[in-house]
């Protein structure tokens, strides 16, 4: 294509960092990158977010058309009457309203009445508990909060060069425990059940929506959360599932249709594009690897030549990963168990295999409670940190039940938010083909390996609970 390239960006605002990507509107080609660490904690200033976008934009945003953000969801940002952030935002990862997702479960009448209201059982993580806790917490700065944002509704609208409401969008909504999928519409008697009354929230944008300009004149795009924006930068098409393998297990489908578990282990999200987002996520992934090689004392890359030499089914050897206790199957106080071991299979070899197949067992786990929802899975999308070990790569389809493909490492947060960035910009019905550069892999296992995975699961549930 002639001329002058049409040039959007895509910003990942994710718990850690924020990445930039500056993509060809039409191809997707990544033509420029930067990034920028985030203070750790599960607390932060909202304020270190927007210096962190500025640090990593700094000289890529010339002649940009269009900016998209995906980020961290379920942080709440408290805003008084004049729009300013009231105390350091409670993110994801903050547990300390723990007490309050029990507590918000039994006072709505139980987990299948939270399911069927907004897709949602409630835990820590959701929005919807951390104002309770702040409610009961710190009386005096919830009395004075006007507004509720997510992390990136706050970016967006820090964005914006005009003094428009605040936005968000269906997939950032879908993370609160107070925003239906179904109904498409907030459930204001739920944080006022939270919160003990009303307070304002972002209008909720439609997928393709243009919210406002920045101070340049770029458009912006109604943006997501960082789940909803990965699985746009990888053309999650409905039948694929997409396996995030980072220090979490995140599994999450595309469906036409809203889901609702009362067991909680699937979060009935929306997506970024109109559809649904059904996902789960297993607490143990690539840290599972990492604790197995450190104690056999290997590098990554030799735990993955050891378990590749061992034979499918680790000689007998079965490897429960609740290393840190268990979200899926819900196991919240489990520690991992090793079960079959003999004089015969004790070896370097048989353990490091053992460690890829109990590793892929969990996220097995998570793929059939997504099959017990009627969720399709015809295709596993395979990415994250894990996805680079050719072990993984190896045992995962056998496990799965399913081919897996692993696209080309790339920023695929920053990505959605810039293809939906795109979108926005072209007006038109649907996203931009961009094409995703991937890898077909083959099983290389033995039927049996996750039914036996799961059998010790089951025999070892007294010890487990």
């Amino acid at each position: 294509m002639g001329g002058a390239r049409t040039l959007v960006a895509g910003v990942d605002s994710s718990t850690q960092s924020t990445k930039v990507v500056v993509c060809d509107a039409y191809t997707g080609e990544v033509l420029r990158e930067g990034r920028a660490p985030h203070p750790d904690g599960t607390e932060v200033d909202p304020g270190a977010w927007w210096a962190a976008y500025q640090q990593a934009s700094a000289g890529l945003l010339d002649g940009v058309a269009a900016i998209g953000v995906a980020g961290q969801q379920q942080g709440m940002v408290c805003l008084d009457e004049d729009g300013e952030v009231l105390r350091p935002a409670i993110l994801w990862n903050d547990t300390r309203s723990a007490r309050a997702a029990v507590d918000l479960t039994d006072e709505f009448g139980g987990p299948k009445a939270w399911a069927d209201a907004v897709g949602l059982v409630p835990v820590a993580s959701f929005t919807v508990t951390k104002l309770r806790w702040f409610a009961r917490a710190e009386p005096e700065l919830a009395d004075r909060t006007a507004t509720v944002l997510l992390p990136h509704d706050w970016l967006t609208h820090r964005l914006r060069a005009d003094s428009g409401e605040p936005t968000t969008d269906r997939g950032e909504a879908s993370g609160t425990g107070y925003w239906s999928p179904a109904a498409g519409a907030y459930r204001h008697d739920l944080v006022r059940l939270a919160f003990g009354r009303d307070v304002a929230l972002p209008r909720v944008a439609g997928p393709a929506e243009v919210v406002g300009e920045t101070a340049s004149g770029a458009l912006l795009s109604a943006g997501t959360g960082d789940t909803m924006g990965g699985a746009l930068g990888v053309g999650l098409r409905p039948g694929d599932v997409l396996v995030s393998l980072g220090t979490s297990g995140c599994v999450s489908g595309l469906s036409d249709v809203p889901t609702a578990d009362a067991s909680g282990l699937v979060a009935g999200y929306a997506d970024a594009t109109g559809r649904f987002l059904p996902l789960v996520c297993t607490l143990n992934a690539a840290r599972v690897l990492v604790a197995v090689a450190d104690l056999l004392g290997r590098s990554l890359t030799e735990l993955d030549d050891l378990a590749l030499s061992a034979r499918p089914g680790a000689g007998g050897l079965t490897l429960l990963p609740y290393l840190d206790g268990e979200r899926t199957p819900d196991l919240p106080d489990a520690r991992g168990l090793l079960a079959g071991l003999t004089r015969a299979n004790a070896s370097a070899a048989n353990l490091a295999r053992a460690a890829v197949e109990g590793m892929l067992g969990g996220i097995a786990d998570a793929l059939h409670a997504l099959r017990a929802r009627d969720v399709p899975v015809d295709r596993v999308l395979l990415i994250g940190g894990a996805a680079r070990s050719r072990a993984v790569r190896a045992v995962a389809p056998a496990l799965f039940g399913a081919p897996v493909s692993v696209p080309r490492p790339a920023e695929y947060v920053a990505l959605g938010a810039a293809r939906q960035a795109a979108w926005a910009l072209s007006g038109d019905a649907e996203p931009p083909p961009w094409p995703v550069e991937a890898e077909e892999v083959t099983a290389a296992g033995t039927p049996g390996v996750y039914e036996r995975y799961v059998d010790v699961r089951q025999r070892a549930l007294p010890l487990l609970t």
